[in-house]
């Protein structure tokens, strides 16, 4: 089994958000089976490995890169062209193409489907995201009664929605870091998010969207956008409810008749088992012990099966055009 070295940017403060937390929980599940390090590549750290400093080894046939910061990609695959690389996709959209010797593993099927498309030469895999077993309904009293996180919220949900149902409801507004997120799901009867806008803006998708899933596990009813990865799981009228619905008043009306009459989601625990620990580790085993597989076939075999790039498919269309005028003038 090769060793796995996770390349992030780095791990403080600067970097922190969604896609650096679901990374290094992936690393410390990756860390269960085999050896596993993260190594910087923006800054050093102490106590971490730094990129400049590991591609100086002169034999790394036993090790993987995991890409994963999407932004840098294209920049890292380039640099480690020559080794064993692995691309850990959370968001879709970023504009790189991956050759068919880079295994892609996804966060979602959303995005499975997005590569699926756009690497069909590329081995896929989909391992979704982990949710702590600290996500789970306590049963206990809850006291707010609309919860919603400002960061990635639209224009509409902060500036429209909220003050509207300020009027009618307690609505609590988290903007800055929680440390005990669960404790907080567990104290809200309703969750909003609202994320369309914000990806729509960053020109990517949203990956997965940890949020309304955690919040579904501690039993909130969630009003969520159903963008990118998050119609996984999502599935309004069923499990949730879909925000931003024609028009702020049928919000209103419908967030207030879930408060009305509120219990929480009846979702056996069965729903939260693909995402939990459990379920991961054993699927993460079997994707690690193809990957190594493959990259013990890839030393000796070059790959031979065509891309589909740009110009094959403008060939393959004009292939198709003269194929169809053929058989038209043959039945003449």
């Amino acid at each position: 089994m090769r060793k796995l070295y996770f390349l992030l940017p780095g791990t403080d403060g600067k970097f922190a958000c969604g896609g650096l937390w679901a990374e290094l929980k992936t690393f410390n599940l990756a860390k269960l089976i085999c050896h596993a390090d993260v190594v910087t590549y923006r800054q050093r750290e102490e106590g971490k490995l730094f990129i400049d400093d590991v591609i100086q080894q002169k034999n790394l046939d036993d090790v993987i890169f995991v890409v994963s910061w999407g932004f840098d990609v294209a920049q890292l695959v380039a640099k480690l062209k020559q080794y064993n690389v692995v691309y850990h996709a959370h968001s879709a959209g970023y504009g790189f193409k991956l050759p068919g010797s880079i295994p892609i593993i996804t966060v979602s099927r959303n995005t499975m489907g997005y590569w699926g498309q756009l690497s069909p030469n590329s081995l896929i895999y989909y391992l979704p995201n982990q949710i702590g077993n600290e996500f789970q309904n306590l049963n206990i009293e809850r006291d707010i009664d609309v919860l919603v996180q400002a960061r990635k919220s639209s224009e509409y949900l902060m500036q429209e929605l909220i003050p509207a149902l300020q009027r009618h409801c307690q609505v609590f507004v988290v903007d800055s870091y929680v440390e005990y997120l669960a404790g907080l799901f567990n104290r809200a009867k309703v969750y909003l998010y609202d994320s369309a806008e914000y990806w729509a803006l960053q020109g990517v998708s949203e990956g997965f969207g940890l949020q309304p899933m955690e919040a579904l596990a501690c039993g909130c009813q969630v009003f969520s956008s159903i963008n990118g990865g998050l119609s996984d799981y999502l599935d309004p009228g069923f499990n949730c409810y879909k925000i931003a619905g024609y028009s702020k008043e049928y919000d209103i009306q419908r967030i207030l008749k879930v408060l009305a009459d509120w219990t929480s989601p009846a979702l056996p625990e069965d729903f939260f088992a693909e995402y939990r620990t459990e379920n991961i580790t054993q699927r993460l085993q079997i994707i690690l012990d193809e990957l190594n597989e493959f990259f013990d076939h890839k030393i000796h075999q070059p790959a031979n099966i065509k891309s589909l790039t740009r110009m094959r498919v403008k060939k393959l269309r004009i292939q198709s055009i003269f194929a169809k005028v053929k058989k038209k003038y043959l039945r003449i």
